[in-house]
């Protein structure tokens, strides 16, 4: 593989960077329809729900149409909270990269770059739930094309945002992924990350069952 080249984002940029978040995120709805078709509340439903009107009507036509509107309906389930975070984000710090990531000291977004095309993306911000005595740097929107994965340019992204916290005096990085995103959960830990608490994002993924881990990098003083 030629070299990539990480850099500071620039506007126009935009376009590529808001599409490689886009396909991130798209890509976790067949992960989460999975893992809502084996959790047991969901096979019972499938299971029981047609057999139960099959029993009261006789039609197995009746059954089958009844088990295809309850995959239909599992599927949209395993779709909304990936939608709900793109049009969150895309509707606030993602809306002006350049607005909420480069124009105060302390924050900072990186691209990626392979072949004069944006392959990879990371940002980073003061965290908004920060308490006192503590400085951290949150760390979001790690994204890295599928087609270049495992070339190790996830770590030197994440590298970056580090040793930004080093250069800025942070003494804490936090980030969270979902519980679902194996990769990026092997990622994260073969770097020393440290696994705090999980929580959900938000009523969506409550009702999906995809919580989220909340990690922390902790560097030392200077």
């Amino acid at each position: 593989m030629a070299p990539y080249h990480i850099r500071k984002y620039q506007d126009s940029d935009c376009k590529e960077v808001v599409e490689l978040f886009s396909k991130g995120l798209t890509e976790q709805v067949p992960t989460t329809f999975c893992h809502l078709l084996r959790l047991p509340q969901t096979l019972a439903l499938l299971l029981g729900g047609p057999l139960a009107l099959f029993l009261i009507s006789g039609s197995w036509l009746l059954a089958l149409m009844a088990s295809l509107a309850l995959l239909t309906a599992l599927r949209f389930l395993a779709k909304y909270p990936w939608t709900e975070r793109e049009v969150t984000a895309l509707n606030t710090d993602m809306s002006d990269i350049t607005k909420t990531y480069l124009s105060e000291q302390g924050s900072y977004f990186w691209v990626a770059e392979f072949e004069e095309k944006v392959v990879g993306m990371v940002g980073c911000l003061p965290a908004e739930d920060s308490t006192m005595g503590r400085k951290p740097l949150e760390l979001v929107h790690l994204s890295v094309a599928v087609e270049l994965r495992g070339q190790g340019m996830g770590k030197a992204l994440v590298r970056m945002v580090l040793q930004f916290a080093r250069d800025q005096s942070y003494s804490e990085v936090i980030l969270s992924t979902t519980a679902l995103q194996y990769s990026a959960i092997g990622l994260y830990q073969s770097l020393g990350v440290q696994k705090m608490h999980e929580f959900f994002f938000s009523m969506s993924f409550r009702i999906v069952a995809v919580p989220v881990i909340l990690f922390i990098f902790r560097l030392p003083s200077p």
